[in-house]
């Protein structure tokens, strides 16, 4: 089973390889939302298919829509709603649309195309638990727990409300399939049945009263709508007959069924409708597959670690999609659950008849042995389908195909046989006939420009008593000014649109391109003389009415009435302001269907209509008065004359030879309108902007104007108060005149009193002053002596705290020093603890290294005792070869030399003795190795050839030997012995005793070559060889390194050894005398 994780995607595949459903449980591909901040799976919700079965809407806890493309193996995100959704919806009439109901108990359409909102409905005050949409695809049923609302998807408003009692709750409303029918099912079990346009109730379903209740919980209908399906909190299931109104069987399900959670019935292709197998989904979490004639369980989906959720099947019944517990989806093929439907099943299934009063067909069908007796065949057969060849498409038919599958010549002749359209398919049909493209995005933009400057004072000039209808006018306004300049000047353009308003007030999109395919279409030649009446228009109109009724246009000539007085006020209402609603309505069903032209013939037939009324006016305010009131007449008759002045009106006035045919608006984006003159238009906007500034100007200089006059108001009332109140003085001045010249003498006597007081408050003050100072330089005196006597105390302070801290800094000192004296004599004991164990140490390897070196020196000795005792002769020859070697070697400056040697280290002495022992062991070997090849009785040619290979070696060491002790002067002893030729006779003569009578003495002789030659032909010395070199080639050098420790010895005997060399002159054992002494 594959598994595709959507994630963030915005888009992707369903699947990645090949599907194969399994035949074990037929899922194509399990489908999971994993969310990457949270690390942890998003559950899905909500499943719908859409009317063909390739595709279906699938809803997640977080409010993301996806939809599912089978067929073409795509997901897509559509939508995201923010908050999870309750139920979807996705059959509309229009197929990119689909409904959502959320958490919030609203119920919202979008596009999937173009991902914008369409429409929002309210309206619930609970959560919305199912969605029926008509088989139309043009309304809506919409059930919470308290209601059932129906919904026109035209222009989404609500058309009935179902209100019932608190006590009785709704199950389910929705529609019967191929009817008008609504099948409302409550909490008490009854059924109803309604129609759908007048909401009559057509007849009830009664249930059983003698049987066990089963509490109705899950509904299912055939696609061809005779048989309802209805289960609850049973294992029983009510099968019933809806033409005939009666129960016809009653299904008992295994008895692991407890209850019945849903009910789906899988259509097939060739049943007509008729479908025979019926999905039970249980408590349990499985859904099993029944057959409702043979009553066997044909599969099952879900398992008990796996349950499902709720199933949606395609319409189509090729796919299953099953929402599971964990929150994925399954998508289940048909094909591959009814692979194994051939093999016999156990019957798992019973079914139990009811009596005759409940209204049952009496058949029984019991179980035995595991057979099921089948009933008899209701006697229904299935009409054959006839094939017919595909009728050939004309071009004629193919213009007269509309959008939604109609058709404009059956349009007209509908409407030619009734005089209008259908009330409830009116909008629908209006869509169709002007094509609207519905272009969301480019209406969106011009929305969001927001309000036009030209209409911000809409509602001064025209008030509407409705604020809904009063922002949705201007709102369209603003839009059309936005989309072309114009429409922000023409001073008529809100009479044209407010009665397209008020029809789609819940849908602007629709009403702004109404009214914009109305102003394109049937407004041609409108703004071509702007700001002026299209007096080309007008000409037109009052061609058609000269031709038809001279006698009204002369009358109306004659009375002084222009085309601008009876013609423009229809047209620029267009006829609103005339007609009531539904003449309105007539009229504009006949408009649409027709060509643009209608609409000005239209005019000439309602001057014709009501000429005896024209007639017998006579004055212009009584024909102004009658074109913008609405008149008694015919609007049947109207319309009738419209067609017959379209039809006898000669071609060259016919508007129809000026005016253009309809043309729809574009998809995507909307055209561009510029049929008007755009020099005045741009005049006008500039003057209006003009016009604007100077009256903002206005405003601001009346304002401060307003303010001037008030301000001189003011002032001049001030000033009169003042005037008044100087004559009053003056007056009280004038009588009070004489009392102060009376008081003038009192006032003279009392000067004299009154400046000597003043002196004497004078000196007081003076006093008072002085006084006041005194005590304030004695207040800041003592204010001084405090701050001192305050600065003293913390001086105070300060030194007896900085006594403490000092002597506490002493304290601290002294036992630091305490402790440091006590760390000093620890450490001091440590380094003589530490002293003497070094000392221990030193003593100790000291020891051992004396140890060492005493058996290293007892193991060379022994084994040059060894050597020594291995023949007699070999001591003699060794004597006499030390005494060769003392005498040679007699010089004073190799004594020198060789007491300098002993002041070597010791650590090149047991290195020299390594390697002599690694050379004497060498030697063993070699010795071993000629003595194994003489035991094994090799050739007398082999024992030459070996000694000539010898002798070469020999003197090519001898060369470099010669070599090595030319280019070392200091090495007297070693060139002397090298060029004696005694010594080679010797080792020429013992070289011979080697060969004949080997033994590890000679062999060990034979080994010991002369010293090796540089290639120039002078000795080398062997104090230069690396201890890479042979085994055999080592320097006199070594040697005496090697006997460094018993050199003194040496020499008492070399001296003893020379007295017995002068008597002794053997010759023959020079080259065992210079190994030996090498080493």
């Amino acid at each position: 089973m594959q598994t595709t994780d959507v994630g963030s995607k915005v888009d992707g595949k369903v699947w990645y390889r090949k599907p194969n459903p399994s035949v074990s449980n037929g899922v194509i591909v399990s489908v999971v939302r994993t969310d990457a901040h949270q690390s942890k799976k998003v559950r899905f919700l909500q499943v719908a298919y859409d009317t063909t079965g390739d595709s279906f809407l699938a809803g997640d806890h977080h409010g993301n829509i996806y939809v599912f493309d089978i067929s073409r193996n795509r997901f897509r995100l559509v939508q995201k709603t923010g908050q999870a959704c309750t139920a979807l919806a996705f059959s509309l009439h229009r197929t990119t649309e689909f409904l959502v109901a959320l958490a919030d108990y609203s119920i919202k359409c979008f596009d999937k195309d173009t991902k914008q909102l369409v429409s929002w409905m309210r309206g619930h005050e609970g959560a919305v638990s199912f969605i029926s949409v008509h088989s139309s695809g043009r309304y809506a049923i919409t059930t919470s727990s308290d209601t059932a609302q129906l919904w026109d998807l035209d222009t989404f408003q609500r058309k009935r409300k179902l209100n019932i009692r608190q006590s009785v709750g709704i199950q389910r409303v929705f529609f019967l399939p191929l009817s008008n029918t609504i099948l409302s099912c409550f909490n008490d079990d009854s059924i109803f049945a309604w129609e759908s346009g007048t909401l009559v109730c057509k007849f009830q379903l009664s249930v059983p009263q003698d049987g066990p209740r089963i509490h109705y919980k899950a509904f299912a209908i055939t696609r061809d709508g005779k048989t309802l399906a209805a289960g609850g909190r049973s294992n029983l299931l009510h099968l019933w007959c809806l033409e005939s109104r009666q129960l016809m069987r009653v299904v008992q399900m295994p008895p692991k069924v407890r209850t019945v959670r849903q009910l789906e019935f899988l259509p097939d292709s060739f049943d007509s409708g008729f479908s025979q197998v019926l999905g039970v989904l249980s408590q349990d979490g499985i859904m099993r597959f029944i057959n409702i004639q043979t009553f066997k369980q044909l599969f099952e989906i879900g398992s008990i670690d796996n349950t499902v959720t709720t199933v949606t099947i395609c319409p189509k019944g090729r796919h299953i999609v099953a929402v599971m517990d964990t929150g994925a989806l399954n998508i289940y093929s048909v094909q591959g659950l009814t692979q194994e439907v051939n093999k016999p099943p156990q019957p798992l299934v019973k079914v139990i008849s009811q009596d005759s009063t409940a209204g049952g067909s009496g058949m029984l069908v019991k179980v035995r042995s595991g057979t099921v007796q089948r009933p008899k065949t209701s006697g229904r057969r299935v009409p054959a389908k006839v094939l017919r060849p595909p009728a050939v498409i004309t071009g004629e038919e193919k213009e007269n195909d509309l959008p939604g599958g109609l058709n404009k010549k059956r349009l007209l002749a509908l409407l030619k046989a009734f005089g209008e359209y259908p009330a409830k398919y009116r909008m629908f049909v209006w869509r169709s006939l002007l094509q609207l493209p519905e272009n969301h995005a480019a209406f969106n933009s011009l929305v969001e420009k927001g309000l036009h400057p030209a209409y911000l004072t809409l509602q001064e000039r025209y008030p509407i008593k409705s604020q809904k209808l009063q922002r949705g006018l201007q709102r369209l306004l603003s839009a059309l000014a936005h989309w072309s300049a114009i429409f922000g000047e023409a001073d008529y353009l809100p009479l044209v649109a407010f009665p397209f308003v008020k029809l789609f007030q819940n849908n602007p999109l629709i009403c702004f391109e109404v009214v914009a395919t109305v102003i394109v279409s049937w407004g041609q030649h409108w703004f071509e003389y702007f700001p002026n009446p299209p007096l080309n228009v007008l000409s037109m109109v009052e061609n058609v009415l000269a031709h038809h009724d001279k006698e009204l246009l002369q009358h109306l000539v004659d009375c002084r009435i222009t085309s601008q007085l009876y013609v423009w006020p229809l047209l620029e209402t267009l006829f609103s302001e005339v007609l009531t609603r539904d003449e309105w309505l007539r009229l504009f069903d006949n408009v649409f269907s027709n060509h643009p032209a209608f609409l000005l013939v239209a005019v000439v037939a309602y001057v014709t209509c009501c000429r005896a009324q024209l007639l017998m006016l006579t004055f212009r305010e009584d024909f102004e008065y009658f074109f913008h009131h609405r008149n008694n007449f015919d609007i049947g008759a109207m319309i009738k004359e419209t067609y017959r002045l379209m039809s006898t009106t000669p071609a060259d006035i016919h508007p129809r030879s000026t005016l253009s045919d309809f043309e729809p608006l574009l998809r995507g984006q909307y055209p561009v309108f510029n049929q008007y003159p755009t020099f005045i238009v741009e005049y006008q906007s500039q003057e209006r902007e003009r016009i604007r500034q100077q009256e903002a100007q206005y405003l601001r200089e009346r304002q401060v104007l307003q303010d001037l006059r008030s301000e001189a108001v003011r002032q001049q009332a001030e000033d009169e108060a003042w005037h008044t109140q100087q004559e009053l003085l003056q007056q009280a001045e004038q009588q009070r005149r004489h009392i102060l010249q009376q008081e003038e003498a009192k006032l003279a006597e009392q000067r004299t009193k009154l400046a000597a007081m003043k002196r004497e408050l004078k000196l007081k003050e003076l006093q008072l002053v002085e006084a006041t100072r005194r005590r304030f330089l004695h207040h800041q005196q003592d204010q001084r002596q405090v701050q001192l006597q305050r600065l003293d105390d913390e001086i105070q302070r300060k030194m007896a705290l900085r006594d403490q801290e000092t002597a506490a800094a002493v304290q601290d000192i002294e036992v630091r020093q305490m402790e440091l004296d006590t760390k000093r004599r620890l450490f001091e004991q440590q380094l003589a603890k530490e002293q003497e164990r070094v000392n221990q140490e030193v003593e100790a390897k000291l020891g051992v290294r004396r140890h060492r070196a005493e058996l290293e020196e007892t193991a060379f000795r022994d084994m040059l005792q060894t050597d020594q005792d291995l023949t007699q002769d070999t001591k003699r020859v060794l004597e006499e070869s030390v005494a060769e070697a003392g005498q040679l070697g007699a010089e004073h400056e190799w004594q020198a030399k060789v007491l300098q040697r002993l002041e070597q280290t010791d650590a090149d002495q047991r290195r020299r003795q390594r390697l002599l022992t690694q050379m004497s062991q060498e030697t063993h070997a070699k010795e071993e190795e000629l003595v194994k090849l003489i035991a094994e009785g090799k050739k007398w040619e082999e024992g030459v050839s070996r000694q000539a290979q010898l002798e070469e070696e020999r003197k090519k060491r001898h060369q470099q030997v010669a070599t090595i002790v030319e280019a070392s002067p200091g090495d007297e002893l070693s060139q002397e012995s090298l060029k004696s030729p005694r010594q080679g006779e010797m080792y020429d003569h013992q070289r011979q005793q080697d060969l004949t009578y080997p033994c590890p003495t000679r062999d060990r002789g034979h080994q010991s070559h002369s010293p090796p030659r540089q290639p120039n032909g002078i000795p080398a010395c062997l104090n230069n060889q690396s201890p890479s070199e042979s085994s055999t080639t080592f320097s006199l050098d070594r040697g005496r390194a090697e006997l460094d420790c018993k050199e003194r010895e040496l020499m008492k005997e070399v001296r003893e050894l020379r007295q017995k060399l002068a008597r002794a002159k053997v010759g023959d054992s020079s080259t065992y005398s210079s190994s030996i002494v090498s080493q």
